[in-house]
């Protein structure tokens, strides 16, 4: 199994509670919903870069992907990060807030979740 050091298996799991709490948050306060959430997408893709290893070397590539690839790679994972991209900055562009997005935006938190999980080897 694939192991990761206590520094970033640290902030994976602590950036994948405080993506559930904004999850939390944004159901409980409407008014406020479409920045919590997109706090979520934020922090659970910093857990998914923490936990696969370093985080700046990482998003590099994922940018890299998204900004000169107009395919998808042979990657599944880097396609998950490169999709992960793509919703927040669809995301952070939308004027209009969709009650629904709330739902979206758990489940990706929740995969994420797993992710981080299957790789740090403890339940975030």
């Amino acid at each position: 199994m694939y192991g990761i050091g206590d520094y970033r298996k640290g902030w994976a799991l602590r950036y994948m509670r405080e993506a559930q709490a904004e999850v939390l948050a944004a159901r409980k306060t409407p008014s406020i919903a479409q920045s919590l959430i997109l706090e979520a997408m934020r922090k659970a893709q910093a857990a998914l870069y923490y936990s696969l290893g370093d985080p700046s070397f990482i998003e590099g590539i994922v940018i890299k992907e998204v900004f000169e690839k107009s395919q998808a790679s042979e990657d599944p994972i880097l396609n998950f990060l490169v999709e992960i991209e793509k919703a927040i900055q669809r995301f952070s562009q939308s004027v209009d807030f969709r009650p629904e997005a709330i739902e979206e935006v758990d489940d990706l938190v929740q995969f994420a979740s797993d992710v981080v999980e299957l790789f740090t080897g403890e339940k975030a």
